[in-house]
């Protein structure tokens, strides 16, 4: 029976094992919401691109291009004070891999509320966990936004030049900072980024460039705590990894696999989100994009699905 299943249904299943016994619990939505709800907040989403529709009331309805958006919705009626839950959803949305509207399939999990930095290490833990059980070669690239942030307001930009810089730190073009900002704290900025790499090397870096105390120490513990649970040889650190700050804040990170040209799961802290929805709490999740998995040879599969034991 399980030879006839795909790498997506094979690793989707997997992962609902997973978060499950960590006690997350399953969270179901509609496949769509009124569009003005996207709208709102185009710049979270994936792909700004939402296919749309009009009720029989009238109203202009969107089928699902998100899962955040709307588990942080139906968050407001728990009263716990962290609300842990996973899904397994599919959301239309522009593909990466054809360029057109796709049906996708995600599965993830969302932690809203008094997020800590034990909240933080479960997430980062079960992300690299999520990694090992799809390939057990695998990367989980970590960026610290505020760290980021710090040396960008120390430019001094105006904010049109700020969003210039942060996408030059997406593309990794150097040149293009030097073209917006030739100073000593430009230079500072463009170290950090060229320092990207395993946490031995970067750290000694951090240190020599005076970075804020808080978010090191905060990086280096959540790192710690990755390399005691056994998952140290995959860490790699990449200041380059930008989301809207706006947004976002904080630990943000990536997954990639041997054998996939693309990330195949994304995640981070998205405070701003929350606030921008009128609430003083926090919240960090990811999901991974199993629409990526067929693209896996099967022999790299990182789970024996049979056992639920990772092949490390």
């Amino acid at each position: 029976m399980i030879d006839v299943l795909t790498n997506e249904e094979k690793i989707g299943f997997a992962l609902r094992q997973l978060y499950s016994q960590k006690g997350y619990r399953h969270y179901s939505m509609s496949k769509f919401e009124e569009y003005d709800f996207y709208a709102r907040n185009k710049s979270f989403l994936v792909s700004d691109a939402v296919i749309t529709f009009t009720d029989t009331n009238g109203k202009l309805m969107a089928l699902k291009p998100d899962v955040t958006l709307s588990i942080v919705k139906g968050s407001r009626l728990s009263d716990e004070p962290l609300y842990k839950v996973y899904y397994n959803e599919n959301v239309y949305r522009v593909s990466s891999l054809s360029h057109r509207f796709s049906e996708i399939t995600q599965t993830g999990l969302e932690c809203i509320g008094q997020v800590d930095d034990e909240c933080r290490a479960e997430v980062l833990s079960l992300a690299a966990a999520s990694l090992r059980y799809i390939s057990p070669e695998s990367i989980l690239s970590i960026s610290h936004l505020d760290i980021l942030s710090g040396f960008v307001k120390a430019m001094g930009l105006e904010d049109d030049e700020e969003r210039a810089v942060l996408k030059c730190i997406a593309d990794k073009n150097l040149s293009g900072i030097s073209e917006i900002s030739d100073n000593e704290n430009a230079d500072r900025l463009k170290e950090l980024i060229s320092t990207s790499g395993k946490p031995s090397e970067v750290f000694p870096k951090l240190r020599q460039l005076g970075c804020s105390d808080e978010y090191f120490r905060q990086l280096e513990k959540l790192i710690g705590d990755l390399e005691k649970n056994g998952y140290g040889d995959m860490v790699n650190i990449d200041f380059s990894i930008v989301n809207d700050q706006t947004y976002y804040n904080g630990i943000v990170f990536r997954g990639f696999v041997s054998g996939i040209p693309f990330r195949v799961l994304a995640g981070g802290q998205y405070d701003g989100l929350l606030k921008k929805m009128g609430r003083d709490d926090s919240a960090i999740g990811f999901a991974v994009y199993l629409d990526m998995l067929d693209y896996l040879p099967k022999e790299k599969i990182g789970l024996n699905i049979e056992t639920g034991e990772e092949t490390v």
